[in-house]
């Protein structure tokens, strides 16, 4: 059994950060979703730590790109960071790296 979700929320410079900790799936998206875009729509530049992400699935890649293009459409910026091993895999063989900008840590960030 893996670990619940979890958000939680910082800031580095400039950036509001957004962690998610724990597995991105079909079961936890929706709840990604709600509360991200509840986040997107409080901060203008957005950060999305994926050092604690357990797994993400095609659903959680879905989510992301939707608040990559909302972010987009209302002109903020929007980042992912902190993605290694299977989960920066998946990033890339989707294709998302050529969307989003990923950075290797909150200190890589401009």
């Amino acid at each position: 059994m893996s670990k619940e979700l979890e958000f939680k929320s910082t800031t580095h410079n400039d950036w509001a950060i957004f962690s998610i900790i724990g597995r991105v799936d079909t079961v936890t998206a929706s709840q990604v979703d709600k509360v991200g875009n509840e986040f997107l729509q409080a901060h203008e530049n957005i950060a999305i730590d994926m050092t604690a992400m357990d797994y993400i699935s095609s659903a959680g890649l879905r989510v992301l790109l939707r608040m990559a293009k909302k972010s987009k459409r209302d002109k903020k910026k929007f980042v992912l960071f902190g993605a290694s091993g299977m989960i920066k895999e998946v990033l890339e063989a989707s294709g998302m790296d050529m969307l989003v900008k990923i950075y290797g840590t909150a200190e890589d960030l401009p």
